[in-house]
């Protein structure tokens, strides 16, 4: 199932003008046109919450009605539904919404149809497809154009979308049907499953009405602060079907990874390989930002560089989502880079401006001390990995050494093996 544009049942694209509502209580509360924009709905939220706002001597009930008003139409998705079958609409269409309990509490004086369960329209399934974007669209937000299908409906002249619907001639209008099986002699199963005819709706178009696939272009907006997993949701987008509000359909944004930075939150790290040279002696160098800047990172002489040392730099990470002047900090993590060999000619200069090594000067004394008794001079040390540790068994000898006894080849030091004598 594909997606594409239009608006359930026919009606006026959610994205074009719209239309008249099925009624207009939300907007006279915000006191705007339903035609108004998101710009024009903003500001006028602002404009009543000051003027209801209890501390400024509103009223309490009306503060909160604004609040309540402007979740609504603030929201593409619930605003769409409002206009299109008012407060019904969105009984049927937010039933198990976080939040829906209360803003019908306080728009609708707590009334949720038919003993608590929804009216209006049943919502269809949401169709979610990935949007794979890179740590620099995060970062500076980027505006994707995606070419989409769906299944959209056409009426006979002179019918509504209404009268197009009439209830499932297979089961009833219930959604579902009921089928026997002989699972043994005189023994019959019942069973309830989906109707497939209807697909579980119990709705079904009246003859002559069509459904046809049709193309749409959607702007999906990436902005800035975004992060892996997160979802861009176009309400009412996905196909429409008989009886249903359209389901949406919603991108998942997929972040690729990013050859310098890694990112957690809203914070980015990066690794820096530096020599033993610049770790002692301070150094410069650039690192390459996501939106085009280069920062000039400098260490100055005085200050050493430990390996594995991790320095930060604050306001440089990801833009905060929805507070894009707001951002995390970005981590160096040093790498030391030792060489593998040293000039002999340098050792004393080295030497010299070194401090000296504690360790070093506590073996020489030792060695002093022990002259004459049994020392053994260690100056030729083996290259070894942290792996390797641990890897020889204790009742294993080490593969090549020749120190210890072969008694392999004469079969002494062995324990004594059973023998199995053929007759």
């Amino acid at each position: 199932m594909f997606f594409g544009g239009g608006a359930p049942f026919g009606g006026p694209s959610p994205s074009g003008s719209r239309g008249s509502p099925a009624e207009t209580e939300l907007y006279d509360i915000l006191q705007v046109s339903p035609g108004a924009t998101d710009d024009e709905l903003k500001k006028a939220f602002r404009k009543r919450a000051r003027e209801t706002h209890p501390d400024k001597g509103g009223d309490e009930v009306e503060f909160k009605k604004v609040g309540a008003a402007y979740d609504v139409l603030s929201d593409p998705e619930k605003r769409d539904t409002y206009d299109k079958y008012g407060k019904e609409g969105l009984e049927g269409g937010m039933g198990g919404a976080g939040g829906a309990d209360d803003i019908f509490s306080m728009l609708f004086g707590g009334r949720r149809g038919g003993g608590g369960r929804p009216r209006g329209p049943k919502k269809g399934e949401s169709v979610q497809h990935p949007l794979t974007v890179s740590l620099e669209d995060l970062y500076n937000s980027k505006k994707f154009k995606l070419s989409v299908n769906r299944q959209r409906v056409q009426y006979p002249e002179g019918m509504t979308p209404e009268q197009a619907v009439s209830d499932c001639t297979k089961c009833k209008g219930q959604g579902v049907v009921i089928q026997m099986r002989q699972i043994g002699p005189g023994m019959i199963q019942q069973m309830q499953t989906a109707c497939n005819q209807c697909s579980g709706s119990g709705k079904e178009y009246k003859s002559g009405v069509k459904t046809v696939k049709e193309k749409k272009t959607l702007e999906v907006m990436v902005e800035r602060g975004m992060k892996h997993g997160q979802n861009i949701v176009f309400g009412g987008e996905a196909d429409e079907s008989p009886g249903v509000l359209p389901g949406d359909i919603v991108f998942v944004v997929q972040q690729k990874e990013h050859e310098l930075f890694k990112r957690k939150g809203a914070d980015l790290i990066i690794e820096k390989d530096i020599t033993l040279r610049d770790a002692l002696c301070g150094f410069t160098f650039g690192i390459p930002h996501l939106d085009g800047r280069t920062l000039v990172v400098k260490v100055p002489q005085g200050d050493v560089i430990k390996p594995n040392a991790i320095k930060m730099i604050p306001n440089e990470g990801m833009p905060i989502y929805k507070s894009p002047f707001q951002k995390g900090r970005l981590f160096i993590l040093f790498n030391v880079v030792f060489p593998d060999k040293i000039d002999i000619s340098t050792i004393s200069s080295l030497s010299t401006a070194l401090p000296a090594s504690t360790g070093a000067t506590k073996a020489q004394q030792f060695t002093e001390d022990l002259k004459g008794e049994n020392v053994e001079i260690i100056e030729n040390l083996v290259e070894g990995k942290a792996d390797d540790f641990g890897s020889v068994a204790a009742t294993s000898r080490i593969p090549g050494d020749a120190t210890g006894d072969d008694d392999d080849d004469d079969g002494h030091g062995r324990g004594q093996g059973v023998q199995c004598a053929q007759q």
